[in-house]
């Protein structure tokens, strides 16, 4: 019986290890850095003022609603600060980006949209 067991995980982790080697490592590290350098905005940014709340809240409904854009695309930062709306992260194509874009800027009125959203490369 132990050498069943023990024949069973060496199987397990043998396979384990097939598929970590076929999938590459993602590696953000540029991203990452870039983002602690304090030289782009991120959603520690976020305003706590009750308008800029509101505002962000109201465009995350917006995207969250729009039934036409990705998983991914519904998962991009809206971060607002001072009455300015930033766009982070990846989209899957630029009609997601411009979609985004319109949906901010119809919810924000009058208030600057800084779009920073990264249509994701294709592999």
């Amino acid at each position: 019986m132990k050498q069943i067991i023990l024949s069973l995980l060496s199987v397990s982790v043998f396979t384990l290890s097939a598929i970590a080697q076929e999938r590459p490592a993602a590696d953000n590290t540029s991203k990452n850095q870039r983002d602690r350098s304090g030289e782009t905005t991120t959603s520690g940014d976020q305003s706590n003022s009750p308008e800029d709340v509101k505002l962000t809240a109201t465009i995350r409904r917006a995207v969250v609603e729009d039934h036409s854009l990705s998983a991914t695309a519904k998962n991009v930062k809206i971060i607002t600060a001072n009455g300015t709306v930033t766009l982070r992260g990846p989209v899957q194509n630029e009609a997601e980006k411009a979609k985004i874009a319109e949906l901010a800027q119809s919810a924000a009125g009058n208030a600057k949209i800084d779009n920073q959203l990264e249509v994701k490369a294709s592999k």
